[in-house]
């Protein structure tokens, strides 16, 4: 967390800074600023706390002496702030400002790994002590709402704490002065932002969009699954200013995959959070501004060489090209009751959050391909005895064969093939599930792994199959090719319709629907970016 550096690396990380003399008293950054620098610290000696709250009292994190630097990961991702800098002696320090320290990363691969490993180091540090107190989510037990929080703060890498009331509990909001229809509550700064979303936490800790005046990025990427994130590594580590959007967090599906055996470097199976985690933080190792949530509902043509990509608060992002990867949301099943238990019972994915939910409790998963495996194995290694459903006859159909024979070897796992859910109960929350071959089952919750529909409403102007997903290169109808003559050339690799617009992973058609192939389809799509932005 605090790296010996040589004279010599001391040496180039001073050379980034502003130099600025500091009296004891003064304040260096404090929580809240938007806008805030790495503090190197030459001289003298600083404090990090956090501040008090109504309920809490200040709390001193560390303090930080010569040769040492003051900052965390927030720096990277235009978080704002959490933390304060007290100075406790006088001395000198140097200000490294975003840009400055985004550029010496860039240049300077030694202090790179040196500064990210320091600075990733403290915010694991940070998320058990103190520091967590400054976001606090606080709901019901049985909130999806509250689940929808944590999940955004989980894979945004958040230092936070959340709170899940019993309901024999709720009577202690009354000394907060919330009512249980303010819930969820977020706690930023010690202030409550009542009725909180995932959008409205971020606005508050500056993670939303913010455009600098008349400013034109190189790429933007609309979706931070794996698809999006590898197409945003690989721009922004060629050099593309690289801005990464995505409706909810970045992650996709492949975040909500508890375990994924045949990627490609891990014959023990890595965590699809575990693989999102370390990937986002390559992305802001490279400079990806990613902003999440973060919505695109539509993408016109601003002029020869340019597009506007719309915004579901009506901003805009003006870019030179694009890369689709907006994912495809998941199905549910037409089913009476399945909107009231969407926020207390259903889930569509099967990772640590949504296991705190049910361990230990019968659960039911619906689905026949990979992601419903996996998610039935992870759940009853946990203790929930699992019912698995599966609409077709064979197990092995849409199934890896390594899986369909776990599940078929697991006691805990009760399959059910030519199945199908007919109904739920519950009062509040789920209770049971009805399967049409066997009847009433026991559920505290009902995994959702039944497929996704393309999430590509928002671009209808772009040419796609009849079941929504995009067309690329060679596979765009020859009816849209008319605007191409023009330029001389066809759609390059993963090039849609629409020139300087590419699409990747699991929203184009033709793709596999893999974690490795996304990755691999985003990286692709970036070589085209170049090809077409030389054009």
């Amino acid at each position: 967390m605090s790296p010996v550096l040589t004279d010599e690396q001391w040496g180039r990380l001073v050379a980034a800074g502003t130099a600025e003399d500091v009296a004891a008293g003064d304040h260096v950054f404090r929580a809240g600023d938007a806008d805030y620098d790495l503090i190197v610290i030459e001289s003298g000696e600083i404090q990090i706390v956090r501040g008090a709250a109504r309920w809490i009292e200040e709390a001193v994190i560390t303090t930080m002496g010569p040769r040492s630097f003051a900052g965390e990961l927030g720096l990277l991702n235009g978080q704002s702030a959490f933390l304060t800098a007290r100075v406790m002696q006088p001395g000198r320090v140097h200000r490294v400002s975003r840009a400055a320290l985004r550029a010496l990363m860039n240049e300077d691969d030694e202090l790179c790994d040196l500064i990210l490993h320091a600075l990733w180091a403290r915010r694991e540090s940070l998320r058990t002590g103190p520091a967590a107190m400054t976001l606090k989510f606080v709901g019901t037990a049985s909130s999806n709402d509250l689940l929808a929080l944590r999940r955004f703060a989980e894979r945004l890498d958040l230092v936070h704490k959340a709170v899940a009331l019993p309901p024999g509990e709720l009577g202690s909001l009354d000394s907060h002065d919330i009512t249980v229809g303010d819930l969820p509550v977020a706690f930023i700064q010690g202030e409550p932002l009542k009725r909180a979303t995932p959008g409205l936490v971020a606005e508050r800790l500056g993670l939303s969009y913010q455009a600098q005046a008349d400013e034109v990025v190189d790429l933007v990427v609309v979706g931070g699954g794996p698809a999006g994130l590898a197409a945003a590594i690989y721009g922004a580590s060629e050099g593309l200013s690289t801005v990464l959007l995505d409706a909810v967090a970045p992650g996709g599906q492949a975040a909500a995959t508890s375990r994924i055996e045949n990627f490609l470097g891990f014959p023990f199976g890595v965590s699809g959070g575990d693989l999102i985690g370390q990937a986002i933080l390559q992305a802001l190792k490279f400079g990806v501004r990613v902003y999440a949530p973060c919505e695109a509902v539509g993408l016109t043509r601003a002029g020869p060489d340019l597009l506007d990509i719309a915004l579901s608060d009506g901003r805009l992002i003006r870019a030179r090209s694009a890369v689709v990867t907006s994912g495809a949301a998941y199905r549910r099943l037409d089913l009476d009751r399945w909107a009231d238990f969407e926020r207390s019972g259903v889930y569509y994915a099967a990772t640590p959050l949504e296991l705190r939910q049910v361990q230990g409790k019968p659960v039911v998963v619906v689905g026949g391909a990979n992601s419903a495996g996996q998610a039935a194995l992870y759940l009853a290694a946990h203790g929930s005895p699992v019912h698995l459903v599966v609409r077709g006859h064979d197990l092995g159909t849409r199934m890896s064969s390594y899986l369909a024979d776990r599940l078929a070897d697991d006691p805990r796992v009760h399959v059910h093939t030519s199945s199908n859910v007919t109904g739920l109960d519950g009062d509040g929350t789920l209770e049971s599930v009805r399967i049409d071959t066997v009847g009433e089952v026991d559920a505290r919750g009902l995994f959702c792994f039944i497929g996704a529909t393309p999430a590509t409403s928002w671009l209808p102007t772009l040419d796609r199959d009849a079941e929504g997903f995009i067309r690329t290169g060679t596979d765009v109808g020859i009816q849209t090719l008319a605007q191409w003559q023009g330029l001389g050339r066809e759609p390059l690799p993963f090039e849609t319709s629409a020139p300087r617009v590419f699409a990747a992973g699991d929203v184009r058609r033709g793709s596999m629907k893999r974690v490795a192939a996304a990755v691999g389809e985003g990286s692709s799509a970036v070589a085209s970016v170049h090809r077409a932005l030389a054009f």
